[in-house]
């Protein structure tokens, strides 16, 4: 298996359902039979979509290799962590229960003082694992992005699988795209710009909302520049995806995924909390679903 070309389509960064506080196994099962069954060409279990920070240690593990042990998708590992020990661990466990590439941010909380910062731990994580290696570009959570510039040196690295960009900035993404090779992976995370980043050159999407529609973005993967894909983006993953922006991505697709009888919860974590009005998700997930039968 190359899992270069079989990410050049739709993952989905899976959601941690819980109950009564503790990982619900059986429930991540029926996710993964949802998303498969949907058309996804992989999974990303334990990102940020997955409330990764909120899971101890061992249950990121647990997470991991539940979803190996179910997937007849390749599965890309979640390994954000602040060191760069404790990120080659994660990536080390990950591979020992059979993940087959991890993905991971730069250090938050302190961030780099200079760019170069970023690039020295990059390259110290890649040096260490055995696994390939996605970036993943989210400054809203770590505080500052991936410098082009970086992204382009880490390119270089035998290990570096590509970039999952979940800025919303398309002409970052467009600008890390020309600075790399045609075998980097640029993979757009906000599903809102994906049809444009798709008709641009993007090898393909990480996207939350594939959690719930994994249907639609099998299409739109499959053939973006058809008026069909343009139609569906408008119709359909850009009013899902400015509703579950009101309140926040892993709780909204909870919520929409309890509405779809996927998942029998919408537990999460704190610091989230439960959507309040859940009316408002079902009444999106209604309408995108009429508009994607018609």
């Amino acid at each position: 298996m190359d899992i270069r070309n079989v990410l050049r389509g739709i993952t989905s960064p899976l959601v941690t359902p819980f109950d009564g506080g503790s990982v619900d196994e059986a429930a991540l099962v029926d996710l993964l039979d949802h998303v498969q069954a949907g058309g996804v060409d992989a999974v990303f279990p334990c990102g940020t979509t997955g409330e990764f920070p909120s899971l101890a240690p061992a249950e990121r593990l647990a997470v991991i290799e539940r979803t190996v042990e179910h997937a007849d998708v390749p599965v890309v590992a979640g390994a954000a962590a602040t060191s760069v020990s404790e990120t080659v661990d994660a990536i080390e466990t990950a591979a020992a229960v059979g993940a087959d590439a991890a993905a991971i941010v730069a250090p938050y909380f302190t961030n780099a003082n200079d760019p170069a910062g970023n690039r020295r731990f990059f390259e110290a994580v890649l040096e260490s694992v055995s696994l390939p290696i996605l970036l993943y570009n989210i400054p809203q959570c770590v505080g500052r992005r991936i410098e082009p510039e970086t992204v382009a040196a880490i390119a270089e690295h035998d290990r570096a699988l590509g970039l999952k960009d979940s800025s919303g900035d398309l002409a970052y993404f467009l600008s890390v795209m020309e600075r790399t090779p045609d075998d980097f992976l640029c993979l757009q995370g906000y599903d809102a710009i994906l049809v444009p980043s798709l008709r641009m050159g993007a090898d393909g999407g990480i996207n939350a909302l594939s959690n719930v529609v994994p249907e639609v973005f099998r299409e739109v993967v499959d053939d973006p520049r058809a008026d069909r894909s343009r139609d569906l983006q408008a119709d359909v993953i850009a009013p899902l995806f400015e509703t579950c922006t009101t309140y926040d991505f892993a709780p909204a697709t909870k919520t929409a995924l309890v509405g779809r009888n996927v998942i029998p919860s919408d537990e999460v974590r704190p610091p989230l909390v439960s959507v309040d009005d859940p009316g408002a998700i079902e009444s999106a997930i209604d309408n995108a679903l009429a508009a994607a039968d018609r």
